[in-house]
């Protein structure tokens, strides 16, 4: 009997994390094929996206950086363009990415769960639009190629981080 219930257990313990897992998505990846692989994937363990530097020149998406919790991701792309920067609200999460591409991604559209939009570049390309698949998810990291431009971006989705052990040693509060 001792056996059937540590069996029990484990195998619940087993789908409790399978359930977990199908809560993220992803959606892209969206742009060219060129440019040299990044991902943000062990930068959402610092905690949820926070903020956004976009640089932009005439025509492209230049370049990139995310911050997650108070730690900014590495930069990037490209040196050439204006740097804009935009700063979430404390627990305000992106929930939607569009945009437009040919060989290198040329406009994003970020949405937040508070309904506000922040738009970079220019809107001429082909037209994309990023969503999590599941209710309740929300933007937790991109990943995708850059070289001299940003050729292409994906998007992870999955639940707003309920706890994070760097973000509580890094410091209290989001958008610090």
């Amino acid at each position: 009997m001792l056996r059937f219930i540590l069996l029990l257990a484990l195998c619940l313990g087993v789908a409790g994390n399978v359930i977990q897992l199908s809560r993220s998505s992803f959606s892209g990846e969206y742009g060219g094929g060129g440019g040299k692989r990044f991902s943000h994937s062990l930068n959402q363990l610092d905690g949820p996206i926070t903020a956004f530097r976009i640089r932009v020149n005439w025509l492209f998406i230049v370049g990139l950086q995310v911050r997650y919790g108070s730690k900014w991701s590495d930069y990037v792309g490209g040196s050439l363009g204006d740097l804009e920067e935009i700063v979430l609200h404390p627990g305000e999460s992106i929930v939607q990415v569009s945009g437009k591409y040919k060989l290198y991604l040329r406009r994003l559209v970020f949405t937040t769960d508070k309904g506000r939009s922040f738009s970079f570049g220019k809107d001429t390309g082909t037209s994309f639009n990023a969503a999590p698949l599941h209710p309740r998810t929300v933007l937790r990291y991109l990943s995708g190629r850059a070289g001299g431009l940003v050729d292409a971006l994906g998007f992870h989705w999955d639940t707003y981080p309920v706890h994070c052990l760097r973000c509580s040693l890094a410091g209290p509060g989001l958008g610090s």
